[in-house]
C-alpha cells in the first residue's frame, strides 16, 4: 500500500485536496493528523491531563467556561474541554517562550498521534487499499515523511494570498494572531522545494489560481502517481507479507536520504550567505 503524504501550510488548500481525494472517482482513504490531534487531547485522555497540568497554572482560560462546557466538570464528567483559541495564542508565534511553548506542547501530541496513525495504516493495509493519504501539517518537520512512497505540497507562491484566506477562513482571528499562526510554521515554499528534490517521488501543487485549475492540479498529480504504482504491486505487497517488510524499509531508507540531501544542500545555502 502505497502511503502518499499531504502537507501544506495554515490556508494553503491542504483540506481542500485531502476532502477531495477522499471522494470519488478517487476515493483515496484519508488519515487526518488534525483530527487524530483533537482526539488525543480530549477530557479523559492522558494528553489533555499532561496539558492541563501543564499550561493551565498560568493559563486560567486555558478551559472552556462551565457554561459554555455544559457543566463544571464537562458534558460527561470527565473535564472541560481545552479553549483551542487560547491555546492557540499560547503556542502560535515567533518568539523565543512561543517556541517553547509550541515544543512542549508537540512533544505531549505528536507520540499519541503516531500510535493512532500507525493502527490506522495497519487497517488500511489489510482492506487492501492501493493508497492511503496521510493528511499532515507538520510532515516534514515531525519526520513522518519516513513513511510516505510520495509526498503532495499544496502551496500558494504569494504569501498576501495565504494571510487573505486566512483571516477569510477564521474571521475571529486578528491580523496579529493570523500573522503569529502563518510565522510558527516553516514557509510553504521552502516545504515545496523539498518536495521538488524528492524528483518523482514529490509533486507540488500550486494554489493560486482559481477553483477549476486546482482541481485539474489535483487530478493531474493523482493520475501520475496512480501511473506510478499498479494494483498488481499493491496486491503483491499485501499477500507477501516479507516483500511488503522489504518494500517499507527501502522506503525508510530512502527517506533518509532524502532528508540527508535537503540537510546538506540548506547547510551549503547557509555557508554562502
Amino acid at each position: 500500500m502505497l502511503v502518499i503524504g499531504l502537507t501544506g501550510s495554515i490556508a494553503t488548500g491542504k483540506s481542500s485536496v485531502s476532502s477531495l481525494l477522499s471522494k470519488d472517482p478517487y476515493n483515496i482513504p484519508v488519515i487526518d493528523a488534525d483530527l487524530l490531534a483533537r482526539q488525543v487531547v480530549e477530557p479523559g485522555t492522558p494528553g489533555y491531563a499532561k496539558i492541563v497540568s501543564q499550561f493551565l497554572p498560568t493559563t486560567p482560560d486555558l478551559l472552556l467556561s462551565a457554561e459554555e462546557a455544559g457543566g463544571v466538570d464537562g458534558p460527561h464528567g470527565k473535564g472541560r474541554p481545552l479553549n483551542r483559541s487560547v491555546l492557540g495564542r499560547r503556542v502560535f508565534g515567533d518568539s523565543e517562550e512561543r517556541r517553547k511553548d509550541r515544543m512542549i506542547l508537540n512533544e505531549i501530541v505528536h507520540p499519541a498521534v503516531r500510535v493512532k496513525t500507525y493502527q490506522s495504516l495497519f487497517y488500511y493495509y489489510l482492506r487492501g487499499h492501493w493508497a492511503v493519504i496521510l493528511d499532515v501539517p507538520l510532515l516534514f518537520e515531525s519526520g513522518t515523511e519516513r513513511l510516505c512512497g510520495c509526498v503532495i505540497v499544496v502551496a500558494v507562491q504569494d504569501p498576501e494570498i495565504q494571510m487573505k484566506r486566512l483571516t477569510e477562513r477564521d474571521s475571529h482571528l486578528s491580523a496579529e494572531d493570523a500573522q503569529n499562526r502563518v510565522l510558527s510554521q516553516v514557509d510553504v515554499r521552502e516545504k515545496a522545494r523539498r518536495a521538488e528534490m524528492k524528483g518523482p517521488r514529490g509533486f507540488v501543487i500550486w494554489n493560486d489560481g482559481d477553483k477549476e485549475h486546482f482541481q485539474s492540479e489535483v487530478g493531474r498529480v493523482t493520475e501520475e502517481i496512480r501511473s506510478q504504482h499498479p494494483r498488481w504491486w499493491t496486491w503483491l505487497l499485501l499477500f507477501a507479507p516479507p516483500i511488503g517488510a522489504l518494500a517499507a524499509a527501502y522506503q525508510v531508507l530512502r527517506s533518509w536520504m532524502d532528508t540527508k540531501n535537503w540537510l546538506q544542500t540548506r547547510r551549503n545555502e547557509k555557508a554562502k550567505l
